[in-house]
Formats: C-alpha cells, structure tokens, sequence
C-alpha cells in the first residue's frame, strides 16, 4: 500500500494539543547526560526542538520517512540534520543515549520485532521512549471504520483500515523490554481536547488517522465521506453550550533504560 503524504499544516493546526504528550513523555526519561539523541518520526520538528532544549550539548538529529515533515522540520531548526528514512529498517550511525519517538510507532507493525531491535541501538544506561495513541476502539476510529465499509467506496478503502497497528496493552510492552533493560516504565493517559465542535473533530484527524482513508478517495468522495463521518460522530459526541466539544483521546507512554 503506497504511504498517504503528511500534510504538515493540517498536522501543524493542533501543535500546542500534539506538542503535549511530547513533553509528558520527554519528562519521563530518566537520562541527563545525553551525548546523542534521535527523534525517530521527528515531524515537522516540534519534537526535535524539546530535545533540542533539554539537551543544548547533544547532537540531535531527526528521522521521519515523511519528505514534506522533513523540509518543514529543516525550515524550523536550520543547521539540525534531518533525513528521510523508514523506521523500521534504519539504523543510527552509532548507539544512542536516547532513541525517542513520540505518536509514530503505531504506523508501524510488529513491535515484538521493532522495539527490540531499537533497545540494540542504545548505549548502556541510554532510553527508548515512545508514546503512541491507543484510541483505535474509540467512537472516533470506529467511525472511520463505518463509514470505510460504505457501499460507495468499500473496495477502494479496504486496505486503509490496517494502515494503523493495533496497539498492545501495558503488560506486553513491560514483558517485550524488560529483559532488555534494567528499568521499563508504561503508563497509559487519556487526554480531553477541546475542540471547536464536530468540525473540530473532524479537522484534528484529517492530520493524522483519515489520512490513509481521503488519500484513496477522489475530491467528490472525499467530500461525501467526511459528511458522513460527521454524522457518525454526532452519535457519540455532544457539542456543550458553547459549542465545544472534549475529545477524549488515550495515548500509552513507555520508557525503557538499558
């Protein structure tokens, strides 16, 4: 299945609600004396630059398989070395301090593989730190899968709804590293955004989830669908008296020391 591009300004709409469970998780890893650090599916480089300022005297660099995040990441901290690369085949150019990888490890499959592999990657004593959204029973990706299974468009979308990896829950993630390390911290946190009624909604995941469902539709279809999609959502979620809606969104946050 070709890769749905990243829209960096869609993404970009909701920073400061994306930039938060960036900072929750960053605050998490136990290191201080980070010599180098990668953030892995870097974006258009809100994470890099936490990093960046909690560690002024590493070498941070920036991976995503996303050339538009990558040139917007390249325009926000110039003189920072970004790259394109697939995760799940990348290697670092030597072992890391700190490998950290905020809302992207759910796009890619086989973590009982993947997350190993990145523990072989760190330096004794270094972290692997990853936060990922575990929402993909929540109205909102139920809804996406409703309306996917359309008449109109079934054939054309049954390919977007194994885009995303389902998410394992805290006991397997703590089983998979803990004989890797010597200290493996999981914890799952359910944010409340407020957001500007269904549109609201409906405009957070054009930036992220849908993007495997629009990419595979014309504009006509794109269209019908996210009007249908809306009207699944008013099923589970009520505007309050001034129009605004909370979206509860669940992440899961781990942290694994070597």
């Amino acid at each position: 299945m070709t890769k749905p591009e990243w829209v960096p300004e869609q993404y970009l709409k909701f920073k400061d609600e994306r930039t938060r469970p960036a900072i929750d998780l960053l605050s998490a890893v136990p290191n201080h004396d980070v010599k180098f650090s990668v953030d892995l599916g870097c974006g258009p480089g809100n994470s890099t630059e936490l990093l960046i300022r909690r560690y002024p005297r590493a070498i941070v660099q920036g991976v995503d398989s996303s050339a538009e995040m990558i040139e917007k990441a390249k325009n926000r901290l110039p003189g920072y070395d970004f790259h394109t690369a697939d995760l799940d085949t990348w290697r670092p150019q030597g072992n890391a301090d700190l490998l950290y990888a905020n809302a992207v490890m759910q796009w890619l499959p086989d973590h009982d593989r993947l997350f190993p592999r990145l523990m072989g990657f760190l330096n004794a004593g270094g972290s692997l730190a990853i936060q990922m959204p575990d929402n993909l029973e929540e109205p909102t990706h139920v809804a996406m899968r409703k309306v996917a299974a359309d008449e109109n468009w079934a054939s054309k979308l049954g390919r977007a709804d194994s885009s995303r990896t389902k998410v394992g829950n805290a006991s397997f993630y703590y089983q998979l590293l803990r004989p890797l390390s010597q200290r493996v911290e999981v914890w799952r946190t359910t944010y409340h955004h407020p957001l500007q009624g269904l549109d609201g909604i409906v405009e957070w995941f054009k930036g992220s989830a849908l993007r495997p469902y629009l990419s595979l539709l014309d504009e006509q279809e794109r269209l019908l669908f996210l009007e249908k999609y809306k009207e699944c959502l008013s099923q589970s979620y009520r505007p309050m008296k001034d129009g605004i809606v909370l979206l509860p969104f669940p992440r899961i946050f781990i942290v694994a020391t070597r």
